[in-house]
C-alpha cells in the first residue's frame, strides 16, 4: 500500500510539474525514452534537462530561460525533455549520463549520442548562444 501512495505521490508530482511551465515554453517531454523516439523520427537534437521543484538555480533556468526571447527561436529545433532527479523513473537516465548537480543539461544528436552537456544555470543570452553551437555541432554530424 505503502508503494502505491509513493507512485501516486509521483505521478502527482511529475503532472504538477510538467503543467507548471510558464507560457512560451518548449514543449517538454516526461520521459527520455518520449524524446528519444520523438528525436529519431524529427531528426531533431535533444535537451534532456534533469531538474528538482527544490533547486533555485533550476527553477530560474524553468521561468526564465526556457521562454526567454532569446531561446524562443530555437525552441522548436530540438526535443526537450523535462525530467525530475526526485521520480525514481528517472534515476536511471540520471545515472547514464552521471548527474551529481542541478541543473544538469545533457545535448544529444537525433540517435541519443551526447553532443555536449551543462552542469549549472545560465543566463539566457548564454543558453541561446550553447543552443546555436549544439546545433552546428548536430548539423556537423549528421553529414
Amino acid at each position: 500500500m505503502k508503494k502505491v501512495i509513493l507512485l501516486l505521490l509521483a505521478a502527482t508530482a511529475s503532472l504538477t510539474l510538467a503543467s507548471d511551465f510558464p507560457k512560451g515554453s518548449p514543449e517538454f517531454k516526461t520521459s527520455s525514452t518520449s524524446a528519444l523516439n520523438a528525436a529519431k523520427k524529427s531528426g531533431k537534437p535533444v535537451i534532456l534537462v534533469f531538474s528538482a521543484a527544490w533547486c533555485p538555480p533550476c527553477q530560474a533556468m524553468k521561468k526564465e530561460v526556457y521562454p526567454s526571447e532569446e531561446v524562443k527561436p530555437l525552441q522548436d529545433k530540438f526535443v526537450w525533455a523535462y525530467l525530475d532527479i526526485d521520480d525514481e523513473s528517472n534515476a536511471k537516465v540520471a545515472s547514464k549520463y552521471g548527474v551529481n548537480g542541478i541543473p544538469h543539461i545533457e545535448f544529444l544528436d537525433a540517435s541519443g549520442k551526447q553532443i555536449d552537456k551543462q552542469v549549472g544555470s545560465t543566463p539566457a543570452a548564454a543558453f541561446a548562444k550553447t543552443l546555436q553551437g549544439v546545433l552546428n555541432k548536430a548539423t556537423t554530424k549528421a553529414k
